[in-house]
This record gives structure tokens, C-alpha cells and sequence, in this order.
């Protein structure tokens, strides 16, 4: 028998037990208290579980429940030539266009909390080669459509209320006016973009040698003036800034700079590391907060900013291909109250494409746009369900009421769900 163990024995007497009652006291009652604690789990979660069912059984009509248990074993798993990052996963049982006919994915029950009892979808837009408005920009360096080098990425933007008229419609093409935006001076080549002091606040790639990648406050109205916040780290250009955040903590700004301009070949070899970049808006001091990445892309911060999210990229080498032993991963930093960041741990793998543009709602749960939508992710890192497109979505974000702007290759959508962003939208 252990030493302090006071299990009662057969050769213990009743004068023994009752010497060492008031001993035990304590260790009974904290005993009590377990068991008392382990049944209310029982009951929580048998009521739980009840409620999963009802949820279940009342699924909306533009969802689908996802049993991840048919595809743990495949008949045949295909090798990484057929199949890879690339691809789109299609579960046993479906074909794609049936998972696009539902496309909010249950992967978990706690997605029904993000999608509400009615989510929709609705292509508001087809492309081809204070104010209620929602901008968003092309992707720089896409052969079909001759960005990068030669051409300026353009910005565009949309109406919300538009966007919120035909929302009972699986497909408004044509029906929501997509508007150029016309800057002035022209930002070159944008990328990720947020609300910042009344502003929006771009990241400009640059193009070629001599047009350096710049951050860019562009005035949300006509004329569209725009005003350089900063274009340099101590003299040294920026590989090819790509996204933002803001910490709500302390309202400084943090940005990524990986090199898709290099691998898009339209700017030149990497003059610094891939990193995340801390700017002070009072002071104007830019100082490095994380390195280590391949390619650092989305940045996000939690609710509250006690952590940081970042999505690494580097599996997409553009025109070298795909590298799947390359990241393909979301990481999480703790955020220190100095606003340095520690404890980098892997957050998310993603199965599909690649982690671009990521976002967080108002309990924590993490958004990224991938290869085949939009993944959503609890604050374990579990995948609970997917805003499914078929098609690459390279970013997205919380609009209105409930709603969210999905940018795919070459249509733009517009969801409505439950769930609202987490993030703060300016540093105002």
C-alpha cells in the first residue's frame, strides 16, 4: 500500500477507521466533490448531446453533415502525383456538384453555431478576363488576366445592400454592380487590405526594381486620393507585402512580406527574410516580431489579442509548383504585453491549397480561405466545417450583418451566417 493512501483494508478495526476520521475528512469530501463533478459532466453532456441531434435533425437547407468517419479508410488513397494539395477532397458517398449544391459542410457540431439555422450563398459576381461597400482587389501576377509586371492589379468594391438584396438567390451574377476603383495616385499591384484611421489601408507588391512594395492609405471616397504610410525598412526595400492586422490591444499595426512578387516574377530577388513586421503608429518605429516562414501570408489577431495567427503559404511555389513538404499551416503566437510575440505553436494544417487570407470571429474560431473555400477552425485547431466552393477562395472577410465576401478565382460570393467578425475592423 502506497504511503498516504487511506483506503480502508480488511485489517483495519472500527477503532482505527474512527481515529483517523477527522483525517479523512478532507480527502473524503474532496472525493465527493469529484464524483459530484464527474456526474453533472455526464448530465452536461448528455443534454449536449441531445441538443447535437435536434441540430442535427433540423440541418439547413444549404448544409450538409460531413461524417468524417467514411473516410477514414479509403479503399485506395492515391499517390501525391493524382493527388495532393491541388486537389479537391470529395468524401465517399458524394460527387462535387452535390457538395456544392450544400456548401456549408458540418465537420463538427459547433459549425451550426457559426452558420445560424438559414446560411446562404450567393455568386453576386462573375469576373472575366463611410460607405455601406465592401473593397477587394485581383490577385497580382495571375497569367489569365496579365497582372504583375506590366499591369497594374486593380481595386474593386461593391454595394452591401446590393449584396444583401439577393441573398435568397443561389446565383445573383450580373445583379450585384461590381465599380473599378480608380486611385489616385495608382496603388500598384494590391494585396490584403483593412480599415485604418478612416482610411483603407493596402499593401502594395510594388513592380519590378525601381516600384518598391509599399503600405498605402487609399480615402474610401471618390477622388480616391492615397497617401504612402511607409515604404521601406531602414532603407531597404520590402520583398512584396501581402496582409495586415490590427492588434486590438495596442491598435499597432503587424504585416507580412513574403516574396510572391519573386515567385510571380514580377519583382525582383528577396532583400530581406520572410518576416512579420510591427509598425508604431506614434512613434513610426518598424521593428520585426517573427521570422522562420516560407511564406508568411494572412494575419489575424484573437478577439481579446492575447494571440496571433499566421498562415504560411510556402507549399505554393506559383510558377515552380506545388512543394507539399513545404508549410501549408496556420501558427499561433501568444502576444506578449509588450506587443512582442512567443511560443510559435502549429495551429492548423490545411488539406486542401493553401492558408491565404484568415480571419477570426467573435468566439475565437479562425477563418482561412484554402483551395477548395473556406475552412473553419475552434480554438483547438479542429476543422468543425467549410463554407464549400469548389475553387479557390484567396480571401474573404466579415461584412454587415452577418455577412461575408468570398473572392474565388473568378467569382465573388456573398454569404450570410450567424457568426460576426471578432477582429477589430480600424485603428481609429
Amino acid at each position: 500500500m502506497k504511503e498516504n493512501n487511506h483506503e480502508l483494508s480488511p485489517s483495519d478495526s472500527p477503532e482505527t477507521s474512527s481515529a483517523r476520521k477527522h483525517e479523512d475528512t478532507g480527502w473524503n469530501m474532496t472525493k465527493l466533490s469529484i464524483g459530484a463533478l464527474a456526474v453533472l459532466s455526464v448530465g452536461v453532456a448528455v443534454g449536449a448531446y441531445h441538443d447535437r441531434l435536434e441540430r442535427r435533425a433540423e440541418i439547413p437547407a444549404q448544409a450538409q453533415f460531413i461524417d468524417q468517419k467514411a473516410f477514414n479508410v479509403l479503399p485506395t488513397v492515391l499517390p501525391p502525383t493524382e493527388f495532393n494539395l491541388s486537389s479537391v477532397f470529395v468524401p465517399p458517398g458524394y460527387d462535387l456538384d452535390a457538395l456544392k449544391e450544400k456548401p456549408f459542410h458540418v465537420y463538427d457540431d459547433e459549425f451550426y453555431d457559426v452558420i445560424g439555422p438559414n446560411p446562404s450563398l450567393t455568386i453576386i459576381a462573375r469576373s472575366t478576363p463611410p460607405t455601406n461597400e465592401v473593397f477587394f482587389v485581383q490577385s497580382a501576377g495571375n497569367p489569365l488576366t496579365g497582372t504583375g509586371l506590366n499591369k497594374s492589379a486593380i481595386i474593386q468594391k461593391i454595394s452591401l445592400d446590393e449584396a444583401e438584396a439577393v441573398t435568397a438567390k443561389r446565383n445573383a451574377s450580373g445583379e450585384v454592380q461590381v465599380h473599378v476603383v480608380d486611385s489616385n495616385p495608382l496603388v500598384i499591384n494590391p494585396n490584403g487590405a483593412i480599415r485604418y484611421h478612416g482610411s483603407i489601408l493596402f499593401a502594395s507588391e510594388g513592380m519590378g526594381a525601381d516600384v518598391q512594395s509599399e503600405l498605402i492609405m487609399m480615402n474610401p471616397r471618390e477622388p480616391y486620393n492615397t497617401t504612402v504610410l511607409l515604404n521601406n525598412y531602414y532603407g531597404r526595400q520590402f520583398n512584396s507585402l501581402n496582409d495586415m492586422a490590427i492588434n486590438p490591444k495596442n491598435k499597432d499595426l503587424y504585416f507580412t512580406d513574403p516574396i510572391y512578387g519573386l515567385l510571380q516574377d514580377f519583382r525582383p530577388a528577396e532583400a530581406l527574410p520572410h518576416q512579420v513586421y510591427r509598425y508604431n503608429d506614434k512613434t513610426g518605429a518598424v521593428t520585426v516580431v517573427a521570422d522562420g516562414f516560407r511564406q508568411p501570408n494572412g494575419i489575424i489577431f484573437s478577439p481579446c489579442g492575447s494571440h496571433a495567427y499566421v498562415a504560411d503559404s510556402g507549399a505554393q511555389q506559383v510558377f515552380w509548383g506545388i512543394n507539399a513538404t513545404f508549410p501549408s499551416n496556420i501558427y499561433r503566437y501568444d502576444v506578449e504585453s509588450d506587443g512582442t510575440w512567443s511560443n510559435r505553436r502549429t495551429f492548423a494544417h490545411i488539406h486542401a491549397g493553401i492558408p491565404d487570407g484568415i480571419h477570426v470571429d467573435t468566439k475565437g474560431r479562425v477563418y482561412a480561405g484554402v483551395g477548395d473555400g473556406v475552412h473553419v477552425f475552434n480554438t483547438a485547431g479542429t476543422l468543425i466545417g467549410k463554407i464549400f466552393l469548389g475553387q479557390t477562395s484567396a480571401n474573404f472577410n466579415f461584412a454587415g450583418d452577418g455577412g461575408m465576401v468570398i473572392c474565388a478565382e473568378t467569382e465573388l460570393f456573398y454569404a450570410k451566417i450567424a457568426a460576426t467578425s471578432g477582429a477589430p475592423t480600424s485603428a481609429d
